[in-house]
């Protein structure tokens, strides 16, 4: 039997966006930059806008995931944010601390990068996963190297023709061994190396051109991975 154990993950970050921008963004605007969460059964047990808020979900056998937003006003019209993600894990403590503590990191690089070029703009979201094939160790290095972003850096531009997707065009805005973005005029591209923690590589499109359709963005994507990793 696996015993159950609390985690807490902290991250102090500044944010080029008003407390009342951030705070949109947070609890409406998540599929802009992290993934749709208005079917969340949470409950905001602290709820002072646009300074603080606290979400929490509560389940079986004392489990509960909480999530908590501290907004501080900074001059320049940014916010300095004081986040805190706790809760228990049941399994793979080790493993899933790891895994939630280096995503957050990308996620709100993410959300700066949305408040900074796209705030405000209708986003049409898409969530694609790699075979099964990625799984294995350089699962998510095959992927980088298909994109042309093998070794860049954070800054480098990205200029590449894809099978079945067509040109990519923008700039990698954050890039380390297990996760890699990158901007276009239009659209985040967020690409997530998850084959370190055992699961399949998996990618998301945050599309702010006005005329996305995700639909067709999951078919070209979900090709392009199926030929990366035939």
């Amino acid at each position: 039997m696996t015993e159950n154990r609390d985690f807490e993950i902290v991250y102090d970050t500044e944010l080029p966006a008003t407390p009342e921008r951030v705070w949109e963004a947070v609890t409406n605007g998540t599929p802009a930059w992290m993934f749709p969460t208005d079917q969340w059964p949470d409950v905001k047990t602290v709820e002072e806008y646009p300074r603080h808020l606290v979400s929490r979900m509560d389940g079986p056998d004392g489990w509960f995931n909480q999530l908590e937003h501290v907004l501080e006003p900074l001059d320049g019209g940014r916010a300095r944010l004081h986040y805190v993600h706790s809760g228990i894990f049941a399994d793979n403590w080790d493993q899933q601390y790891d895994g939630a503590s280096r995503h957050t990191g990308f996620y709100l690089h993410t959300l700066g990068e949305y408040l900074q070029y796209f705030d405000g703009r209708p986003v049409v979201f898409t969530d694609i996963q790699a075979p099964a094939a990625s799984q294995g160790p350089g699962g998510f290095t095959l992927l980088r190297d298909a994109l042309g972003a093998g070794s860049v850096e954070q800054g480098a531009k990205v200029d590449v023709e894809l099978d079945g997707v067509g040109r990519l065009t923008g700039e990698v805005d954050f890039s380390n061994e297990h996760f890699l973005g990158i901007r276009t005029a239009d659209a985040m591209y967020r690409f997530f190396g998850r084959n370190a923690w055992g699961a399949p590589v998996g990618m998301t499109v945050h599309d702010f051109s006005g005329a996305g359709d995700s639909e067709a963005t999951a078919k070209a994507w979900g090709g392009f991975l199926e030929r990366v990793y035939a």
